[in-house]
């Protein structure tokens, strides 16, 4: 699978990128269809203690699945984006399999 990520309006975080490209690539294990994951990490200057945003956005068959959560850290957001995907990949599955 590939993956690409972006900063937009924040400092490019290591951690939060490799975080982000180990449970992809976790992800892709389990669903071997995943074509493309895009990741678009954002700041928001003027928030009350959250402000950092993980967008996820995947291509795969049919509609592409996307996951956004605004934490107090990138490793956060990540975590709970990545948990919101699982829930729409194991459901996109449920659909893709023959009765």
């Amino acid at each position: 699978m590939e993956i690409t990520t972006q900063f937009v309006q924040a400092e490019p975080n290591a951690t939060a990128d490799n975080l982000v490209f180990e449970k992809l690539e976790n992800l892709a294990k389990h669903y071997n269809w995943l074509i493309r994951a895009k990741v678009v990490f954002k700041e928001e200057k003027k928030s009350n203690g959250k402000g950092k945003i993980c967008d996820v956005i995947l291509s795969c068959p049919g509609p592409q699945i996307f996951a956004s959560s605004n934490e107090e850290t990138f490793e956060m957001a990540v975590a709970e984006t990545i948990r919101d995907l699982e829930v729409q990949l194991r459901k996109r599955k449920a659909e893709m399999k023959p009765f």
